[in-house]
């Protein structure tokens, strides 16, 4: 099944079965290949095709399902580019990835031949194009960008056989059938909501609809509405679920399930959660580099609380020990992954790329350990990463903005819990010799390089930040510290 091909595959076999649905539209089948024909067409005359890479910079909403599948049914590539990036971000993302046009909303002046206004895509008068490129299963299909320990992105790319690979197993793990219905509330510009919110439901012949931006005091009432079957979010959103009024008592009983990833969340939440409204919650563990999910509890079979499931079918779990061998069931250490949804590589980073995927075993950095019946239980990061809401932030990625400063000689930054959040980023700073600078200074220089979610919520100006016996900034003592303080 070539995914290029999906929107003319659902429209012959039910041509009025809806397909999609945002705030402001619904799609059935018929309709939904015709926004996908016209808009393919206008990529055409932009001189996409087989072999260039569209970068889509959109809200979540119905225009950006339409834009991927026009990409990728003229054989190009796609990179979703987060809107809340600022345009030095947006910029490296589309140079690095070599896009040859932008889909967007707003205005932009960056490294694109063209940028096509959104607009455009199902405007009147275009005539659709016709048949699908025929593309190879190891053609790019997703360009997926993951922030790195470098302080620079690092383009995941995933091929056509990846996102069919996985949206198999997300199929048949879920059970997945033409009477499934996604609600979307994850960003379309992760490997989760495209593979879990969209391309699974409707390669199984269900639909989809994307609710736009999570609002907890509306989100209920969208499920009764739509009968949606099952939603996938983070912690967070669960946790402002849970602690809406008591007199909030939605219908729920269309849900099969929901679905928790991205970041740990406590027994406490996921069992208040269920017992308020009903909904068995599902937790699971994936990356970007495996295409998005390699463990999930059973839907049918024993939950465990507390681990992030087993491996999806097909897929393989390892620990590895400190000492190169395979740990002993219950011991920790490093988790490695393989299977067909294991990326093809980082994106003109070779050997990045070999120091990840070894031997076809994909290493996540971090750290977990396999009970008795194999589920997976996370211990650890091994990589410095703050999880804010369910978005990955890597320190230095703030670190290497705040060190643009010329005052600045050491900067680190760290998560600190937070009960909504998860975590939150705090930088610490220390000035060179004789520089002055204060925190509001700071501030405003990071809003002026990183998005706001990567913001840091307290900044503190040290004499000096504490080093280890190896002479590196001792992490670990600025948690203390800011524990301390908090």
């Amino acid at each position: 099944m070539n995914l290029s091909a999906l929107p003319d595959r659902r429209a012959a076999v039910r041509p009025d079965a809806p397909a999609l649905a945002d705030d402001g539209i619904e799609l059935n089948n018929t309709r939904f290949l015709e926004l996908v024909r016209r808009a393919a067409a206008r990529l055409r005359g932009y001189g996409v095709g087989t072999g260039d890479v569209v970068a889509v910079m959109l809200p979540n909403t119905a225009d950006l399902i339409v834009a991927l599948f026009a990409s990728w049914r003229v054989g190009a590539a796609v990179t979703p580019v987060n809107p809340a990036l600022v345009a030095d971000e947006v910029a490296y993302r589309l140079a690095d990835a070599g896009a040859e046009v932008l889909i967007t909303d707003r205005a932009f002046d960056g490294p694109v031949r063209a940028v096509v206004p959104v607009r455009e895509l199902s405007m009147d008068g275009t005539d659709p194009d016709t048949e699908p490129v025929a593309t190879g299963a190891d053609a790019l299909a997703l360009l997926i960008y993951t922030s790195g320990t470098t302080g620079r992105p690092k383009g995941v790319m995933l091929d056509h056989a990846n996102l069919l690979a996985m949206c198999g197993m997300v199929i048949d793990a879920l059970a997945l059938t033409e009477a499934d219905h996604s609600l979307l509330i994850l960003p379309l510009f992760h490997v989760n909501g495209i593979v879990v919110g969209v391309l699974s439901p409707l390669l199984a012949g269900g639909r989809t609809s994307v609710a736009g931006r999570f609002d907890p005091a509306t989100f209920l009432a969208r499920i009764e509405r739509v009968q949606a079957t099952y939603f996938s979010a983070v912690p967070t959103i669960y946790t402002m679920l849970a602690n809406l009024p008591a007199d909030v008592r939605p219908d729920t009983s269309s849900v099969r399930f929901g679905i928790c990833g991205a970041a740990p969340a406590s027994v406490e939440l996921l069992a208040e959660f269920e017992s308020r409204y009903g909904i068995s919650i599902v937790e699971g563990y994936g990356l970007s580099e495996g295409t998005c999910a390699s463990t999930l509890n059973p839907i049918a079979g024993q939950r465990k609380p507390g681990t992030v499931g087993l491996p999806l079918p097909g897929q393989k779990i390892r620990i590895l020990a400190a000492d190169g061998s395979d740990a002993l069931a219950g011991e920790s250490g490093e988790v490695l992954i393989s299977g067909p949804n294991v990326m093809r590589g980082y994106l003109n980073r070779p050997d990045e790329t070999a120091a990840t995927v070894v031997d076809g075993w994909l290493h996540t950095g971090d750290i977990g350990r396999l009970d008795r019946d194999g589920y997976l239980i996370l211990v650890d990061r091994a990589k410095d990463m703050i999880i804010r809401g369910g978005e990955n932030i890597y320190p230095k990625e703030i670190e290497t903005v705040v060190y643009r400063l010329r005052e600045v000689a050491e900067a680190a930054v760290v998560g600190r819990p937070d009960p909504v959040y998860g975590e939150q980023p705090i930088l610490f700073v220390a000035l060179a010799s004789g520089s002055a600078l204060d925190t509001n200074t700071i501030r405003e220089h990071t809003r002026k390089g990183l998005a706001k979610y990567k913001l840091p919520v307290s900044i503190r100006i040290l004499d000096e930040l504490p080093k280890n016996a190896v002479g590196k900034i001792d992490k670990p003592a600025l948690r203390r510290l800011d524990a301390e303080k908090s």
